[in-house]
């Protein structure tokens, strides 16, 4: 898949993921993983910046398995822009499906993969 495309909705994934429960940095590459090829580091920064602009807040929990991990939690700010990114990204994926159904049914061809 297109890396800008990835970039584009990883954001997104995280944002829904820590709207259902909090989650550790490794859970949340794995969850997003399972469905989508996307490499660890690209993860982390944006929980930073996500952080950083207050749409998380973070906590140590104990780990029988190791060292404390640390999990982020969506704040209320994140709720908000979580509300604000799935209503663009519906706008957006509507525009897109729409301008391929239109330029396939043109000459009744579709595109194969």
């Amino acid at each position: 898949m297109n890396i800008q495309f990835k970039k584009g909705a990883l954001d997104l994934c995280v944002l829904v993921l820590l709207a259902k429960e909090d989650r550790y940095g490794y859970e949340l590459v794995q969850k997003i993983s399972n469905r989508v090829a996307i490499s660890e580091g690209s993860v982390y920064p944006l929980l930073r910046r996500l952080t950083k602009e207050g749409y998380f807040t973070t906590y140590l929990q104990e780990s029988a398995g190791g060292p404390p991990r640390k999990y982020y939690s969506l704040t209320d700010a994140g709720k908000e822009y979580l509300a604000e990114q799935l209503k663009e990204w519906k706008s957006f994926t509507e525009g897109v499906n729409q301008l391929i159904e239109e330029g396939t049914e043109h000459d009744g061809t579709a595109f194969s993969e």
